[in-house]
């Protein structure tokens, strides 16, 4: 009995080190999510009318991912200091909802990343379309895109020079400045969320194999 007290402690501590981990890698992934969001390279397009919301919708799964990771993590715990075996089945379910938004952020990430990067690059024909047409007032939006992939036109930069950062040395196509950037950044969400979600199974098992632990030694007692 002593001994199955001990294994029960052991997977008690497990899962304590797991949600200190959790809750860790959820304000985590809330930080890089938000980064990503509002700072970085994509940040100037927070104010634009015309924002990639495409682009977001994996980074907005994300940090509602890791707000409930961080809740979910204290909420285990409980779980397993009071040995509820409710709290731990609750525990459960949350994670594998956890599992679902991460691998969806993944999956996502990964498999739309071609419709996402044609999104911006059209995006980026309109603005340069209507800067050819208009150059005083569809400069803005153009201004914004060649400062945050540093670049500047396309196949030639002399029709848009003026709005090109002065900063940048040598030409760069635009096109391909923003499916290899996009490209990039998507890769690294899709990355996290799997790594999240691969984090969430060993959760799932040891609130599973506590709940099962706690269960006999009541059944013995």
């Amino acid at each position: 009995m002593g001994r199955f007290r001990g294994g029960l402690r052991c997977i008690k501590y497990l899962l304590l080190g797991f949600n200190l981990l959790f809750w860790l890698a959820g304000s985590a992934v809330i930080g890089f999510g938000l980064w990503f969001r509002f700072g970085g390279t994509m940040k100037d397009f927070s104010s634009e009318d015309k924002s990639p919301e495409y682009f977001y919708m994996g980074l907005y799964v994300l940090v509602g991912a890791g707000a409930l990771m961080i809740a979910v993590g204290f909420f285990g715990c409980c779980g397993a200091m009071r040995e509820s075996q409710c709290v731990l089945g609750s525990f459960f379910t949350c994670l594998l909802v956890i599992f679902a938004a991460e691998v969806t952020t993944g999956v996502f990430a990964f498999i739309g990343k071609g419709v996402a990067i044609r999104h911006v690059q059209t995006m980026y024909e309109e603005a340069y379309n209507d800067y050819l047409k208009d150059r005083e007032r569809g400069n803005g939006t153009l201004i914004t895109f060649h400062s945050t992939f540093q670049c500047c036109g396309k196949e030639s930069s002399e029709p848009v020079q003026p709005t090109c950062p002065k900063e940048l040395l040598g030409p760069k196509n635009c096109i391909d400045e923003i499916e290899a950037i996009i490209s990039v950044k998507l890769q690294l969400i899709g990355i996290v969320g799997i790594g999240i979600a691969s984090l969430t199974i060993f959760g799932m098992i040891f609130s599973m194999v506590l709940c099962c632990a706690i269960r006999t030694s009541r059944d013995v007692i």
